[in-house]
């Protein structure tokens, strides 16, 4: 007979997890070591954001074509946007998977307009008093983000709560960027936002893992599962449910 676990076994369980997994030797394995290269916060919220936008596919993968990206932009991103020529930009070559080089150029150019025009990427994701998601901060910022000419197909690289979207890559930046921790693993360099209204990044592993252990009762990565295991995390810690998700990638990386 299969074991039930309670809502307290349950808890215990992604306590002792997270525990376990929320340590500093972390950043070595995991794309977060890019932003962890820089101290100034601009460098460290571009670098994540570029970071974040590239991350799916092999770990390996994602760190070293994250890697070529801060090289291009001479290991100084915050610098290389605002002051980079056309030609410093027609010139870059880059490829992942299906992010080229003309999604990058673009990226480069909304970053300026953002930085320039907008107060920065902190300031690009307004989140209203008493709001309970992170969802229609990032329609809000996607559409801020898209604002300036850009070809059609470089849209498909920031998902969209309103189609559904689960947005596991912005999800992850925003944990990066809000979440104050403890062993210094996630930044919390930004006030604007509370980590109470923060989403779990729901990936395979996740998705997997809060299955096996009733956490969630669909298979869907979607929105609808995404709010499901959020109220679930919610439940057991309403002030920083997303810490959970070292416990949950970390079952599912580990086996």
């Amino acid at each position: 007979m299969k074991r039930v676990f309670s809502d307290n076994d349950l808890k215990n369980l992604l306590e002792e997890k997270f525990l376990q997994y929320n340590k500093p030797d972390f950043i070595d394995s995991d794309p977060i070591q890019i932003p962890h290269r820089f101290t100034k916060k601009e460098d460290i919220e571009i670098s994540a954001f570029l970071t974040s936008i590239i991350s799916w596919g092999n770990r390996k993968m994602i760190i070293n074509n994250a890697d070529k990206m801060m090289k291009i932009m001479g290991n100084s991103p915050y610098d290389f946007i605002i002051n980079s020529t056309e030609k410093n930009i027609n010139s870059i070559s880059f490829v992942h998977r299906t992010f080229n080089s003309e999604d990058f150029k673009f990226f480069i150019l909304s970053l300026k307009n953002l930085y320039i025009n907008h107060g920065g990427l902190e300031e690009s994701f307004p989140v209203n008093k008493g709001d309970r998601w992170i969802f229609e901060s990032i329609i809000k910022f996607k559409n801020l983000f898209f604002s300036i000419d850009h070809l059609k197909r470089t849209k498909k690289h920031i998902s969209d709560p309103s189609k559904r979207s689960a947005c596991k890559r912005i999800n992850m930046f925003l944990r990066w960027m809000v979440r104050k921790d403890l062993n210094g693993i996630d930044f919390g360099i930004w006030n604007s936002i509370s980590p109470s209204v923060l989403s779990c990044p729901l990936d395979t592993h996740t998705l997997s893992v809060a299955n096996k252990l009733k956490l969630i009762n669909r298979k869907q990565n979607d929105i609808k599962t995404l709010k499901q295991l959020d109220n679930k995390l919610r439940s057991f810690d309403s002030n920083d449910p997303v810490k959970y998700d070292f416990a949950l990638f970390g079952l599912g990386v580990n086996k």
